[in-house]
């Protein structure tokens, strides 16, 4: 099966070494060498994932991102040669599903796209978790509240679809990386922070199911069944 790739990177050269290497290896790559013409072929075609560089002329990768989770839950892998935690940091908490410095090799990126895509498929085929007015399609990896549809990005999904499973138990913030299969991601507790902090805002704002996701100060996370409209 052909996975279908879009990387927005201004390098030509790169654009061109990458189809080399990826297109035998069952992935078809679409580049764009700007961030306006990426978020187009994006508006345009269907994709599996997005390779985005953080360092481009005019719109760097890190608006890109902002452009693409205000329309998207695709899988978004960034690419940089900044060594800087913080942009990585900003990157993880914008919704981005990796981060890869350069410079990297073609395999090691090949092994980071196959693992982000893995993870989109982990939830086993047709699972149903449903609490407190809150459904959760592991299939479709759609959540709904009634007729309502929440938005989450891939790891606000994983994180939440973690939670449901064990709900009315504490779960730490490694724990709930392991769970959401995404203890190969170099993501911060702090960026765990800022991601249940998401997840609960837009459950906040859908009304209908009684969920509140509380936090256990020095441990974690716990979701829990009681009044909406308690803090």
């Amino acid at each position: 099966m052909t996975i279908r790739v879009l990387i927005i990177d201004d390098d030509r050269r790169l654009l061109e070494l990458l189809t080399a290497f990826m297109t035998p290896n069952g992935v078809r790559l679409t580049g764009a060498l700007s961030g306006e013409a990426g978020l187009d072929e994006l508006a345009r075609g269907s994709f599996d994932a997005v390779l985005l560089d953080v360092m481009m002329p005019g719109m760097d990768g890190l608006r890109v991102l902002q452009k693409i989770r205000e329309r998207s839950g695709v899988p978004v892998i960034m690419l940089t040669a900044r060594g800087d935690e913080t942009d990585r940091v900003v990157g993880l908490e914008l919704g981005a599903d990796d981060y890869l410095p350069k410079p990297y090799s073609p395999r090691e990126l090949l092994a980071r796209l196959r693992a982000v895509l893995r993870r989109g498929t982990q939830t086993p085929h047709g699972e149903h978790l449903s609490l407190g007015g809150l459904e959760l399609h592991g299939e479709e990896r759609r959540v709904r509240c009634g007729e309502a549809a929440i938005e989450l990005t891939g790891i606000e999904f994983d994180f939440l679809r973690a939670l449901m499973q064990r709900a009315g138990r504490v779960v730490s913030r490694s724990a709930l990386l392991e769970l959401a299969g995404r203890s190969d991601v170099s993501v911060s507790e702090r960026s765990v922070d800022v991601h249940i902090s998401k997840i609960r805002r837009k459950l906040e704002e859908t009304p209908g199911h009684s969920l509140q996701i509380k936090t256990i100060r020095g441990v974690g996370y716990q979701l829990t069944k009681g009044d909406p409209g308690e803090s």
